[in-house]
């Protein structure tokens, strides 16, 4: 009867796992990767008795793994924000979805929890740049401008810590980050005593970002902008967080930006951002080339060079 904590290896993912097993800790087998690394589910094998906590990870995309596991007879506890599919009615399948643009898995969670360690929600939402929720509880706890700069970083860089096509292209790999920062019962704490962590996740942050800014996008409109990142393991660390920031200065633009798939010529990952003046759609147009994601912020695995132009087409369609 083992228990498996099953999680994004971002910064949501991370931090409602902690949220979690600091109000209730318990042995578990970890499982997780690179934020891309979602069908995550079928890792843990469950057999009957067994039981698993799953954070951060399309239902959909991990379906036929949740009906085996419920099949085989053991128990799931499911939050998550990405696009469901149909929710199996069973009664070991505890499940807390909510798709809405303006939530995360680490906001669910804390919902649940009734708030007990709300500012590692807040570091979740600010990772995945659900600024102004974040904003509204930094100011519900009375931090101050210093506290809440403090957890915009950390959320913002351990999620960037996320992205990669592999854990080699990672300051550190998800769940040695999450067994440090697991030990504080605050963000602060964390900063306070894991400095050197804090200082090269941020200063990697900062460092990659600026280079990704310096790029000129292939494609821009009034509406949508596409930018192609070169074949470097920064290009890839950043590629999610640089989606952000492009969407937080253009907030009536979507952004696309493209990666190479390391090993496969001609093909791309692309990293998906609605504007942040109509947060809706991303996932949309990511499954149409099959990926998928949440409404504000969606991903594609892998596209071929020859279908980029019908991608651009459906990207510039939908908003303008």
């Amino acid at each position: 009867m083992a228990h498996y904590d099953i999680f994004n290896g971002d910064a949501d993912g991370i931090c409602s796992l902690i949220q979690l097993r600091l109000a209730a800790p318990k042995d578990s087998t970890v499982i997780t990767g690179v934020k891309r690394d979602i069908k995550l589910l079928a890792k843990a094998n469950l057999t009957d008795g067994d039981s698993a906590t799953v954070l951060d990870i399309s239902m959909e995309k991990n379906a036929d793994a949740l009906r085996a596991a419920l099949g085989a007879g053991a128990s799931v506890f499911y939050a998550d924000h990405h696009r469901s599919g149909d929710i199996p009615d069973h009664p070991s399948l505890e499940a807390h979805i909510n798709t809405a643009p303006t939530t995360c898995t680490g906001l669910i969670v804390d919902y649940y929890l009734n708030g007990q360690y709300r500012e590692w929600a807040i570091v979740a939402a600010y990772g995945d740049n659900i600024i102004q929720v974040a904003d509204e509880y930094c100011a519900q706890l009375g931090l101050s401008p210093e506290q809440q700069n403090q957890l915009l970083k950390l959320g913002t860089a351990m999620n960037y810590n996320g992205y990669g096509s592999t854990e080699q292209d990672l300051y550190y790999t998800p769940e040695a980050l999450y067994r440090v920062a697991c030990q504080y019962e605050t963000p602060f704490d964390f900063i306070a005593n894991e400095n050197e962590v804090y200082e090269t996740l941020t200063q990697g942050y900062d460092e990659d970002m600026a280079k990704g800014l310096s790029i000129t996008p292939d494609q821009v409109t009034e509406s949508a902008a596409m930018v192609t990142l070169p074949d470097e393991r920064w290009a890839r660390r950043v590629s999610g967080v640089l989606g952000n920031e492009l969407a937080n200065q253009h907030p009536r633009r979507a952004h696309a930006i493209l990666t190479e798939v390391p090993g496969k010529v001609d093909h791309f990952q692309i990293s998906i951002r609605a504007p942040k003046s109509n947060p809706s759609g991303a996932d949309v147009i990511a499954t149409q080339f099959g990926g998928g994601g949440r409404k504000n912020a969606a991903g594609i695995n892998e596209i071929a060079k020859t279908d980029l132009a019908s991608f651009w087409d459906a990207l510039v369609n939908a908003y303008s």
